[in-house]
């Protein structure tokens, strides 16, 4: 892209000195009513030119300002969700061993009987 660029901008810079070297007739440039000189075309194309350069600077630094404050906006505002997001895993996990502390069950000491054997002991018992 460099040398692209540098052949662009080299080309430009020729055909602006071939046009300043043809072009040395003066001519009035008035800036605002009252305000004006005399100079040659090819002076009068190089300021504008110059001018169009740097306003052209300006408003790049300008745009890539913006961008790095969004940027740095968007920034701070996923670091805060992702405090919020372990937050509420912290909250999950603490809540799941809660769960499971209060669901455990007592260790049982003899085996789980049926309910036939259950009642068969009763009737035994009974008798």
């Amino acid at each position: 892209m460099r040398p692209l660029n540098f052949v662009i901008i080299f080309v430009l810079c020729l055909a602006l000195v071939l046009f300043s070297i043809e072009n040395t007739q003066p001519a009035t440039i008035q800036i605002i009513e009252g305000i004006q000189f005399q100079a040659p075309i090819s002076i009068e194309l190089i300021l504008a030119m110059g001018i169009g350069a740097v306003l052209a600077w300006l408003f790049g630094v300008w745009t890539r300002l913006q961008r790095l404050l969004v940027a740095r906006q968007d920034i701070r505002q996923i670091r805060k969700q992702d405090n919020r997001i372990q937050e509420l895993e912290q909250d999950v996990e603490r809540y799941k061993a809660e769960l499971q502390d209060q669901h455990r069950l007592p260790p049982a000491s003899e085996p789980l009987t049926t309910n036939a054997s259950l009642a068969q002991e009763v009737s035994t018992t009974d008798a």
